[in-house]
């Protein structure tokens, strides 16, 4: 498509076709989306995303799940955070996010589900004090176990292998 054809199409003036297609300036986003419209694409076409690579991202990624130490479902939030304001940018986010919100899901659905058993046990009046200290015993290996996983999963990632754990139910 010439730039004359394109002016007229999407109503930019000449000269700010030719700064954009030459890279001398920024198109703005009533630009970029009169230029789409005119060449019947859509706007991330037009945009030159690059996925970068940043190993810093990754392990804080890995990391911000020890926000299930304060709050079970802030090992959930806080990754999902990350991973959806990152998972298009960054090399690896997408793949290490799935796998991490799947494992913290699952592990926070257990832990759930646990509680809810204890409150049934509780109001039936079946609880002893042995049952209790082998629920603190269960609730306090879970969360060494996620606390293990997160840390091996992080080493694995610092050491260049995806941090892929297989200790979640796929969702």
């Amino acid at each position: 498509m010439s730039q004359e054809l394109l002016v007229e199409n999407s109503g930019l003036s000449l000269r700010t076709v030719h700064r954009i297609e030459n890279g001398e300036t920024q198109s703005a986003g009533d630009s970029i989306k009169r230029l789409s419209s005119a060449l019947n694409v859509i706007t991330n076409e037009l945009i030159d995303w690059q996925i970068i690579e940043d190993n810093n991202v990754l392990l804080l990624f890995n990391l911000s799940q020890l926000g299930f130490i304060a709050f079970p479902l802030l090992g959930i939030l806080i990754p999902f955070i990350i991973w959806t304001s990152k998972k298009d940018k960054i090399k690896d986010v997408d793949q290490v996010g799935k796998s991490i919100l799947n494992f913290q899901i699952s592990w926070t659905l257990l832990l759930f589900f646990m509680s809810i058993g204890i409150v049934i046990t509780y109001k039936l009046e079946l609880a002893t004090n042995i049952f209790f200290a082998g629920i603190l015993l269960t609730f306090s290996a879970m969360y060494l176990m996620n606390f293990i996983v997160m840390i091996f999963n992080t080493l694995r990632y610092y050491n260049e292998n995806l941090s892929n754990t297989n200790l979640h139910f796929p969702f």
